[in-house]
């Protein structure tokens, strides 16, 4: 099946669903009230829930392409399975945080069991690129599970761990109208070109990477500022748990997604260490992140997130044409001016 099609046929129904959800979120009142925290910034009550459009259009169409098998090389029917019943825990538990304002520790408990049931479902990857040559076994202890077939130990924590940063980093980044979905837009998109390389040639992956940026397009047309509709809890947490499964699956290639997120997660990290510092706790929302230091700098929303955008597209793509310890450099680059920006946004506040 032509990609561009599939791509086009996943934005017009992600587009249609965020509408039809955008309506269904309003009337039952699961909907993010204006100013009711200090780091809320808009105007007026938005909709939430909007990322079950982009979970429903992948799982829609992915389901489609295996029934007619077009994929199920790498995607068999218990990786399908594993992607859509994870995705669906998710998806359940955010719309009840979104309504419900769940409490921080089942927060964690949604996220927690959508990793385990991933890693159960087979997705994951034994081999990876050691950046200095040659490659890492991450199979040296197998542990039989009846019925489940085995659990690879080394490979599934570091799937697991993968998994959790991944969704935490697009859960806590999502604070700016199109923020989180244009950049795991701009992942997939990524992944995808790396997926059609002749050495890492994977189509199952490609189709899985395009369909999922299809569906962000369509709902980032909502999205964007001044936003209709927002992600969501489930949503936001859905974006990285996908964006990290493609990375998986494209040959374990971490290193590029990394490059992709590495501006996010590198803030995410920085905002932890100053709530540890000041014995806050650590995902209890504030105004400490990078965007909302840019909006205080001056800049607008579409500003900000459009210079997010534009560092995360320039490493990303970058890193199709590098080598393994070249994407270790690009990495180290993107930590220093990570830091060189919080010094500067540190200096700025000492002065006012």
């Amino acid at each position: 099946m032509n990609y561009i099609l599939l791509f086009l046929l996943a934005t017009a129904l992600s587009w249609i669903l965020t509408w039809k959800i955008k309506n269904i979120m309003i009337h039952h009142r699961i909907i993010d009230k204006a100013k009711t925290e200090t780091r809320k910034i808009h105007i007026k009550s938005t909709a939430l829930g909007g990322g079950l459009a982009i979970y429903l259009t992948t799982a829609i169409v992915l389901s489609i392409l295996y029934s007619t098998q077009v994929i199920g090389d790498v995607i068999g029917l218990r990786q399908l399975i594993g992607m859509v019943l994870g995705g669906g825990v998710i998806m359940g538990g955010g719309i009840l945080d979104d309504k419900y304002r769940l409490k921080a520790r089942w927060q964690l408990v949604f996220p927690i069991i959508a990793s385990l049931i991933i890693i159960v479902s087979g997705i994951g990857v034994n081999i990876i690129t050691n950046p200095f040559g040659g490659t890492v076994n991450l199979a040296g202890l197998v542990v039989p599970v009846d019925g489940f077939g085995n659990i690879v130990f080394f490979a599934d924590v570091l799937l697991f761990i993968w998994l959790m940063t991944m969704m935490f980093t697009t859960k806590l980044l999502d604070g700016l109208d199109g923020l989180v979905t244009g950049i795991v837009l701009i992942g997939a998109v990524v992944l995808f070109f790396l997926s059609l390389q002749e050495q890492w040639y994977n189509p199952d992956v490609a189709y899985l990477a395009i369909i999922f940026a299809g569906a962000c397009l369509g709902f980032l047309k909502w999205n964007w500022f001044p936003a209709k509709i927002f992600l969501g809890e489930g949503g936001s947490l859905f974006a990285g748990f996908m964006l990290a499964i493609i990375a998986i699956m494209s040959s374990g290639k971490i290193a590029i997604a990394l490059l992709v997120m590495g501006f996010p997660m590198l803030d995410m990290a920085r905002v932890i260490i100053r709530r540890i510092q000041k014995h806050k706790p650590i995902f209890e929302g504030d105004n400490e992140h990078l965007h909302f230091k840019l909006l205080h700098s001056g800049l607008n929303q579409k500003q900000a997130v459009l210079l997010f955008y534009t560092i995360s597209l320039l490493f990303g793509t970058t890193a199709l044409f590098l080598q393994s310890h070249q994407q270790i450099i690009a990495l180290l680059l993107l930590g220093i001016l990570m830091l060189l920006i919080s010094l500067w946004f540190s200096l700025k506040e000492q002065h006012t």
